[in-house]
């Protein structure tokens, strides 16, 4: 007589990998959600393009070109002229006293890191199905939208974060217009027909808009 043999019963394998996507998926942390990172990539971009189209540093420090105006509206003429061409150095220059203006004020600069850091991660790249929970409390796009506003008014107007960025600001335009009204640009090879919203600028904008749609999304 044949001997027949056992039934052979399946065996479950109990480390699926399915079941360990929800959690990788759910720990992702918001710095890495693709938004953030096209946001990151299309700043870089910007820096990188603007930069490109910098005029020599030796020509905006030309002491030769350097003549008193003569009269207001000669000195206007000229700071037009000059900041067409040295758009994108101006703007370096000003962003260099904001940032110098910035560590020598330490608590301005974590103020408005903090400020910056909380509208990122809290609002603009964090996914709509993750609420915020604070001491057991859901708080809902329009409660956090809410904070981030009073928070800023705070950061702006109650520190001294306003006061250090406009005092920046009026001291790098005050530069600019100096060496504007004071540079002769007739050495310049400048094209008139110039639009005022070429070059760094532009870029800057562009930027903006492209990365519009990502923040968007991730609200979404």
């Amino acid at each position: 007589m044949a001997s027949t043999a056992p039934p052979i019963l399946p065996i479950t394998n109990s480390q699926t990998v399915p079941s360990a996507a929800p959690s990788s998926v759910e720990s992702q942390p918001p710095i890495a959600t693709p938004a953030f990172r096209n946001f990151i990539n299309q700043i870089t971009e910007t820096v990188k393009n603007g930069l490109s189209q910098r005029r020599p540093w030796a020509e905006l420090a030309d002491r030769s070109a350097l003549s008193k105006p003569e009269s207001i509206s000669d000195a206007a003429l000229r700071i037009r002229k000059n900041y067409f061409y040295f758009k994108v150095n101006y703007l370096t220059v000003a962003t260099a006293i904001i940032g110098f203006s910035l560590v020598t004020h330490p608590f301005s600069l974590v103020f408005l890191l903090c400020l910056l850091a909380s509208w990122l991660f809290l609002y603009l790249f964090r996914p709509s199905d993750q609420p915020i929970v604070i001491l057991g409390r859901t708080f809902s796009d329009r409660e956090t939208l809410g904070c981030l506003i009073l928070f800023s008014i705070f950061v702006i107007f109650l520190t001294d974060v306003g006061s250090v960025l406009v005092s920046a600001m009026m001291v790098g335009v005050a530069l600019i217009c100096a060496h504007g009204a004071f540079r002769a640009p007739e050495d310049l090879f400048l094209d008139e027909q110039e639009p005022a919203a070429t070059g760094f600028l532009s870029f800057l904008g562009g930027a903006a808009s492209s990365a519009a749609p990502a923040v968007v999304a991730a609200r979404v």
